[in-house]
């Protein structure tokens, strides 16, 4: 229901160099042949998708909004996943954790994020496990993994199943590959289960601080430019 429509559609997928479908079928054998060899654990990769755009908004100091009613993500956390065995069943999952235990503000005469103090006290876990979870490796494998759908909340309350962050703070999201075997301890309300059938995944260009409402302007531009979502912000207030 959010997605654009109308003819310029086109141009912002053309023009974000980065596909905003929710699930894309990379085809049979898009993964490739996996070797009976390559069934361990040690040999799944995970690629990060729209490297590019997240690097861009890394290089500025990427910025995402938390509100009571949960937010989503933009660039959205999306990633390629090869090295399964295809036939074995594994869960997907997403957790967001704390980069360090510092409060940050933004200094707008230096346009910089600096410390502002110690972190507030730890929020309840969550895990956001991929809906289409439980599924075998060559499923997982044949497209590109979307969390569009997951939503950030400063509600503590939340009982939507939003991941619950502080504003003001620095996050790292983290990809889990949970082996079916393993997952006994995999719940939403509680830490991703570690041990030989998870394997866990992040990125340093994803890493963001939480806001409330946009400290840096050059975000700001970049988040309406790039995001298909923010198109009312590109059409001169005709559908504001």
């Amino acid at each position: 229901s959010e997605q654009s429509t109308g003819s310029d559609s086109e141009v912002i997928t053309e023009r974000s160099s980065c596909s905003f479908d929710t699930h894309t079928d990379l085809g049979p054998g898009a993964a490739g042949p996996v070797p009976a060899a390559m069934s361990s654990m040690e040999e799944i990769q995970v690629e990060l998708q729209c490297a590019d755009l997240w690097k861009r908004f890394h290089d500025i100091g990427t910025e995402m909004i938390i509100t009571k009613a949960g937010r989503r993500m933009f660039p959205a956390m999306r990633v390629k996943i090869t090295g399964l065995d295809p036939h074995q069943q594994y869960y997907i999952a997403m957790d967001i954790v704390p980069v360090d235990n510092k409060r940050y503000r933004y200094v707008y005469h230096s346009s910089k994020w600096m410390v502002a103090g110690n972190a507030d006290s730890p929020v309840p876990p969550r895990v956001y496990i991929h809906p289409d979870s439980l599924a075998s490796g060559d499923t997982w494998m044949r497209q590109v993994v979307s969390f569009d759908k997951l939503k950030l909340t400063n509600n503590e309350l939340d009982d939507q199943g939003h991941i619950i962050l502080h504003s003001m703070h620095k996050y790292q999201p983290r990809v889990h590959v949970i082996r079916k075997d393993f997952s006994s301890d995999l719940s939403p309300t509680k830490p991703v289960p570690v041990g030989d059938g998870v394997k866990t995944f992040s990125f340093p260009e994803t890493v963001f601080t939480t806001v409330t409402a946009y400290q840096n302007q050059q975000i700001t531009r970049l988040k309406i430019d790039r995001n298909p979502f923010a198109k009312g912000f590109r059409d001169s207030g005709r559908n504001r």
